[in-house]
């Protein structure tokens, strides 16, 4: 099986399935990205088992179809990537502190439409929508929609933040909502470094 090594070394830091969707692509803050993960409808795929959105026996079965018929994958990936824009365009206007476009929640509703026409309600303890019928190309996505619904409508939009070290975007959940990182691990410690080198070659000048 083909190995995507840039999916499987992604950070996981969104606390959601569609910031971590937009965590695809990497960078600097601010600026556009300067690598992206999902290079095609089979990275899209294992992005998707990777995030826990398919399980390894769906992630074959649309690895099958997107083989049998290379244009729909083609086609169903593009969707995924322009679905991918207007997401981040929203999300990162609430991480700014400034509301969404009409015209991106418009498009919005309009996904979750298309998504919910694909779901059922399975009784998971309490019932909740499902994609588990949903053999379609399209599927990954529509998952990565419906979680973005549901943080618009069920989170606490302040905490919706950028890392102050690179592009992610991701959900604070800390107590006094102080998380200015994506990962302790490498933007904070980067900047705990940044800073103890300035601060060391200050007192040096000195």
């Amino acid at each position: 099986m083909e190995s995507f090594l840039n999916v499987e070394r992604m950070r996981l830091v969104g606390g959601n399935l569609a910031l971590d969707f937009l965590n695809s692509r990497a960078g600097p803050p601010e600026g556009p990205p300067d690598d992206d993960a999902l290079t095609g409808s089979p990275a899209l795929i294992a992005w998707s088992a990777y995030a826990g959105a398919l399980d390894q026996t769906e992630a074959a079965a649309l690895r099958r179809t997107a083989e049998r018929d290379p244009q729909a994958a083609g086609d169903a990936f593009a969707r995924a990537l322009r679905t991918r824009d207007h997401l981040d365009d929203l999300f990162r206007a609430l991480a700014a502190g400034r509301d969404p476009s009409a015209d991106a929640l418009a498009r919005l509703r309009d996904d979750e439409a298309d998504a919910l026409a694909h779901a059922r309600l399975d009784r998971e303890g309490a019932f909740a929508w499902t994609w588990r019928e949903d053999r379609t190309l399209d599927r990954p996505v529509r998952q990565v929609v419906h979680a973005a619904v549901e943080l618009l409508t069920t989170g606490t939009l302040d905490r919706i933040k950028g890392c102050g070290g690179c592009r992610f975007l991701f959900y604070d959940e800390s107590k006094n909502r102080s998380r200015r990182w994506c990962s302790m691990d490498d933007c904070g410690t980067t900047e705990k470094i940044r800073r103890y080198v300035a601060a060391r070659r200050t007192r040096t000048a000195r």
